[in-house]
């Protein structure tokens, strides 16, 4: 035999941009998700009745008529909850409950407040219209301002205030620092609640095993400590609890964390039923009451020396978490904190978090937790000091960066910066004449007139996140009570199959970003295979597969802890393997070497054999293996990095394993006339280690922006003053599609990480911290303002383009219609072929008003003019069955009168008004009437576009109808557009 070419000792397969052997099955409609994996025979379905109230006591709950209802095996109410389960631990220890059911009260719409378990989940849904719930409304908050003030309503009494934790910190001598500094720069930034819209909603099966608890499968995507909470919730051991998750996951970006609670009420109702039950949330469900982003209320303060060197930083920084705290916040808080001073070498350090509670669904994790908001604040911050001192952003970058030379870097506050090089990162970004190209518009576009300005953003990415840095919310006492926690623990499986087959399982819930591809790469990398050769399993269960409390797929910590964990693994296999092949060829093993499916010495060219062969051995011929080696190819490796201890004596802590660093530059032009942000050009430079597969890193880094881009010009979770959430559906949550969302240039330079197996960092959620606050600079910087709030919608825009900043007036110089405003509000004129007495005369006639009413069902007489209804009507995307109450007011026959109805339903509550004046004509009348509206609930959520639209045709029906029972006639049927559509010939005719 021929010496092996030395070109076929080097592995070729990591760092390339391998195709993605998972699109395969995604293109040809062949993958496995939760919804499509089939059910055991029995298999029952549920639907989820929730509040339309933000904050209201839950008075009584009737669900004798939907338990009669055909094909209806249960109904989960709070008393099931308080028998089989108990409310969720939190970190903050404060007297708060809460349930996977509400209890005593509800606070926030969209909670679940009742569970249908049925044959099919039609039966399901048409059964929560039957229950009847009596609830007590109670005053609600919304704003982070109001819930922190004394005499605001307390969302739990039992903890006396809204503010659930309030923890100052304090890193060198920043008092001395301000008190010395030549400039002194702040500002207020509120970042909103935003949340992420995966393809795929949440989907649980559930399953009650009786003595051996219960079984679980669901597309959670982690962290699996909360699989702990799940079984103290359940009240069973965590072996009793066996969680599964599907082959694919629709995406994620951190919001199926918050499946956690409905994990618990599916187990609940599988119990109760005796049957396995399946939940998947649909989309109205998934904006109104899955999660979103923590609204965090930041003033920020700067002490700053004459050239714009920064000596100390000042955070007063509020989240706002919802109803209530949910595990794992208050981490939105705490995976940032040890990196508060961000890329930037400042010594002097203070700040106070405060955890506030309002009636808005719990907060949880969305991509890039923590970064959004701490950078939202922290680079606003940058782009003022150098407009204040009149300094080159650049300049004010370069002077206060940590220096390549200072790695590992420790921070005020505790984070360990493995590596980097960001004064090297921002040369990249601006060189080859981008920003000298992007000054050149600028220029030009001022020259015209126009609006054109230049953002910058500098970002440290964290990744693989220590597990103890939530304890950072305790106190240094309450933490020596508790115990230390730390770590992030990942754990990986390869085996070796008779054949020399290898696999891969890892302790983590992929949802799309490419982990089979990886982690065949990688693997075949330590075997001198091929990627094809390598099956990846990315299916995880509980019971069967190695994992710790930080499994999950979260925080970024793939590339870094999960792909290196694999690695090693792979390498404890390749070494049982190597001296099996040294006993054989007589050599040492050091001199054994793997390549192209062989293994040999490589120093004795005639001793080679297959892998496959010498794999099989360890199977079929135990006798030729060492007699000091132990059998069986199936290796697990465990790890984590020593640098991730727990918070010291001084609340410092390390947050996170590894450190990334995103530079970001873009150009944007804003329309004077519409105040449309368009963006010219997005530059944006990463150094994240070692790079596993280009192309996958550039597709998470396109995500990341596109996200980042969303959140930056459209996306918001917007709620009226009552609590009303009015962003529940694509028409009023937008989101951009691929036609707003422009290519960036994608920069990349390595600084591999001494800290991980690979020395791979995370990049998964860098742009979705740096884009926002990079356009929002830019912005800024075009209109020439210090205050700006995201997102930056048009009609935002233009009030800050012709109002000097305020924003209190539209386009047309009305006032603009307050997001904090749940009214709906119509107007319109008919005309009768019937006089107005007439008309008084059917408005007296119970049997004719229920000809009137569009879609009333019954009608009966509860009082003079008074009447009670049961009415099915769609509203927008949904139908409803509402109990109406209706009243005739302020009559002065034949001129006028006032209509009024309150109507209650599944789906929420509405209250409208109508004042009507009638107008003799021409044997006829002219029919005026002026409406408004509150709307709450579901129906709420499906937002203020297509309420206006509906409402509208709701009351054109209505005084429609009027006016053909006024004449005498049956009102016109007319088919809906649907039933148009899916009608047949025989119909048409």
């Amino acid at each position: 035999m021929q010496q092996p070419n030395s070109s076929l000792l080097t592995p070729n397969s990591t760092g390339q941009p391998l195709q993605r052997f998972e699109d395969a099955a995604l293109l040809s409609g062949k993958g496995q998700f939760i919804d499509d994996l089939g059910v055991k025979p029995g298999t029952l379905y549920a639907a989820v009745l929730r509040s339309p109230h933000a904050h209201a006591k839950l008075i009584n709950i009737d669900t004798s008529a939907a338990q009669s209802m055909p094909g209806v095996r249960a109904v989960v109410t709070r008393d099931d909850v308080q028998r089989w389960a108990a409310p969720f631990v939190v970190g903050v220890k404060q007297p708060m409950e809460h349930w996977c059911l509400a209890v005593d009260r509800v606070r926030y719409v969209g909670e679940p407040v009742a569970v249908v378990v049925a044959e099919d989940r039609y039966l399901a849904e048409d059964a929560l219209d039957l229950i009847q719930v009596e609830y007590e409304p109670l005053t609600a908050v919304t704003v982070i301002e109001r819930a922190i003030a004394s005499d605001c309503v307390v969302l739990h009494e039992a903890v006396g205030s809204n503010v659930v934790s309030d923890r100052s910190f304090r890193y060198g001598d920043p008092e001395t620092a301000f008190s010395q500094a030549t400039h002194r720069v702040s500002l207020t930034a509120d970042y909103p609640r935003n949340s992420c819209t995966p393809i795929e909603c949440f989907g649980c099966i559930a399953e009650y095993l009786g003595d051996d608890g219960y079984d679980v499968l669901s597309n959670f995507m982690g962290p699996f400590s909360l699989h702990t909470v799940m079984a103290l919730a359940l009240k069973v051991p965590g072996v009793k609890l066996r969680h599964r998750t599907p082959p694919d996951s629709g995406g994620s970006f951190g919001v199926k964390q918050s499946g956690l609670p409905y994990i618990v009420l599916m187990c609940i109702a599988a119990r109760k039923a005796n049957a396995p039950v399946k939940w998947i949330e649909d989309r109205l469900e998934h904006l109104v009451a899955a999660t979103s982003a923590t609204a965090r209320h930041t003033d920020i303060e700067a002490a700053v020396n004459a050239d714009g060197k920064i000596t100390a930083l000042r955070y007063d920084q509020m989240d706002e978490c919802g109803a209530y705290l949910r595990a794992p916040e208050p981490a939105t808080f705490y995976r940032m904190h040890g990196a508060l001073t961000g890329a930037y070498d400042i010594a002097n350090l203070s700040a106070r978090n405060r955890v506030v509670l309002s009636n808005k669904t719990p907060s949880g994790l969305v991509r890039g937790f923590g970064g959004p908001q701490v950078y939202f604040a922290l680079e606003r911050l940058m782009q003022r000091i150098a407009v204040e001192l009149k300094l080159d952003p650049l300049d004010v970058y370069r002077r206060n960066f940590v220096r390549a030379e200072q790695m590992p870097y420790r921070a005020t506050a505790g984070a360990l910066f493995d590596s980097g090089d960001y004064h090297a990162a921002l040369a990249l970004g601006t060189g080859d004449s981008r920003l000298a190209r992007l000054r050149a518009k600028q220029e030009a576009a001022r020259g015209e007139g126009r609006l054109y300005g230049i953002g910058f953003a500098a970002v440290v990415e964290p990744s693989i996140s220590n597990m103890g840095y939530i304890t950072t919310v305790m106190t240094p006492e309450a933490r020596a009570k508790a115990g230390p926690k730390n770590g992030a623990i990942a754990s990986a499986t390869v085996s070796i199959d008779p054949l020399g087959g290898v696999t891969v399982i890892v302790a983590s819930a992929p949802a799309g970003q490419g982990h089979r591809t990886v982690l065949a790469q990688v693997v075949a990398d330590v075997f001198g295979l091929q990627p094809q050769d390598i099956q990846v399993n990315v299916e995880f269960d509980t019971q069967k597969d190695a994992w710790s409390v930080a499994a999950g797929n979260y925080s970024s910590r793939f590339a870094g802890a999960v792909a290196g964990t694999a690695h090693l693994a792979a390498m404890k296999l390749k070494d049982k393997l190597a001296r099996a092949a040294a006993a054989q060829f007589v050599c040492l093993p050091e001199n054994i070497r793997f390549a192209q499916g062989k293994i040999f010495a490589i120093d004795a060219p005639d001793k080679t054999t297959s892998f496959n062969r010498l794999a099989g051995n360890f199977h079929w011929s135990p006798a030729l293996i060492p007699r000091d080696e132990t059998p069986g190819l199936r290796e697990t490796a465990f790890w984590t990095p020593e640098q991730l201890t727990a918070p010291d004596e001084q609340d410092r802590v390390n947050t996170s394993a590894a450190y990334g660093f995103v530079f970001d530059i873009c150009g944007v032009e804003v329309d004077r006339a519409t105040g449309r942000v368009r963006v010219d050009e997005y530059i944006t430079t990463h150094d994240a280690g070692k790079i596993l597969n280009p192309a996958l890193a550039d597709g998470q880094i396109r995500g990341a922006f596109a996200q980042g881009l969303g959140a930056a010009l459209m996306e918001e979770f917007r709620y009226s003053t009552d609590g009303a959430f009015l962003s529940g559906t694509f028409a009023d949550y937008l989101v951009p599609t691929s036609c707003e969302v422009p290519e960036p240039i994608i920069l990349h330079m390595e600084t591999p990480s001494p800290f991980t197996p690979l020395g791979a960092k995370g990049l998964g959620e860098g742009n979705n911290m740096s884009t926002p606050v990079c356009i929002a600079n830019a912005v800024a910087d075009a209109l020439g303002v210090k205050n700006i709030s995201l997102p930056l919608t048009p009609n935002k825009v233009w009030q800050l383009t012709t109002s000097n900043g305020l924003e209190s007036h539209t386009q047309s110089g009305v006032p603009a219609k307050s997001a904090a405003t749940p009214g709906l509000s119509s107007s319109g004129t008919i005309a009768i072929n019937a006089t107005p007495e007439v008309v008084f005369e059917v408005i007296h006639d119970p049997d004719k008003i229920a000809q009137v009413i569009p879609g009333c069902e019954s009608l009966q007489v509860i009082g003079e003019h008074h009447y009670r209804a049961d009415v099915t009507v769609g509203l927008g995307i949904v139908k409803a069955r509402y109990r109406v109450e209706v009243r005739i007011s302020e009559q002065d026959p034949p001129r006028s009168f006032v209509l009024s109805g309150k109507g209650i339903s599944a789906m929420g509550v509405s209250e409208g008004t109508a004042r009507v004046t009638l107008m003799p004509r021409d044997g006829g009348a002219t029919l005026h009437y002026e409406f408004g509206a509150n709307i709450s609930g579901k129906v709420a959520a499906i937002g203020g576009r297509m309420l206006e639209s509906a409402a509208k045709l709701v009351l054109k029906q209505l005084f429609e109808k009027l006016a053909h029972v006024a004449r005498g006639e049956a009102p016109a049927s007319k088919r809906g557009w649907w039933k148009k559509l899916t009608s047949n010939d025989s119909d048409k005719r």
